[in-house]
């Protein structure tokens, strides 16, 4: 579980094709030195566990799986990816609930400069729709933010300037992907009025089924 806090942008040294998946090498000296073998961090909203690490990098495989759901299937050596580890039980929750399950890939529509904000427009998949809503959490890139507007599957983001400094969001333009996880509760929410709605009423038909 993780917060959408990002801690450090690390950036990719090294990646290689590994048994259908592919390893990715992130110089990240903020954390590398204090993470340990098999520790979850969370990489541009990605879970990974860490499967080797020195005083300023580590190593992560991304499965096939992964790689077909979320942006790292694009990530080349250079290219700067938002870092958060694990939360500890105790620990401030000063964004919100993550998983770090990517649940899909949306495209930046337009980024627009307002004064100190920087709004994002972002195209999410149609089916992510239900469970964005206006003032409601989100997580683009591993990054926990709020959701300001939605038109259909279209939402915004206003972002401050920290946020922008901290994280790779500024580098974003639009036609980019972004890896998006909704609040996990709302897909509750979604997943109960759904059930809801496959559940046959009271009806005649009904009734005889059952005996009466």
């Amino acid at each position: 579980m993780f917060t959408g806090l990002i801690q450090e942008v690390g950036e990719i040294t090294d990646t290689r094709p590994r048994a259908g998946g592919r390893d990715l090498v992130l110089r990240a000296p903020g954390m590398a030195s204090d993470l340990a073998v098999g520790e979850s961090v969370a990489v541009n909203g990605v879970c990974l566990t860490v499967e080797a690490c020195d005083a300023a990098t580590f190593r992560a495989h991304a499965g096939e799986e992964t790689l077909n759901r979320t942006t790292l299937s694009e990530v080349r050596v250079g290219s700067r990816l938002n870092l958060e580890r694990a939360l500890l039980p105790g620990q401030r929750l000063g964004g919100h609930f993550v998983q770090g399950h990517v649940d899909g890939v949306g495209s930046v529509r337009a980024v627009r400069p307002s004064g100190t904000t920087t709004w994002f427009e972002i195209d999410a998949p149609p089916e992510l729709s239900r469970t964005i809503a206006p003032k409601g959490s989100i997580a683009i890139d591993g990054i926990s933010l709020t959701v300001v507007e939605c038109r259909g599957a279209t939402f915004s983001v206003a972002i401050i300037p920290h946020t922008l400094a901290e994280t790779n969001l500024g580098e974003r333009r639009p036609g980019e992907r972004v890896n998006l996880e909704t609040d996990v509760l709302a897909k509750y929410v979604e997943r109960l009025l759904a059930a809801r709605e496959d559940r046959p009423g009271l009806t005649e038909d009904f009734l005889r089924e059952h005996g009466f």
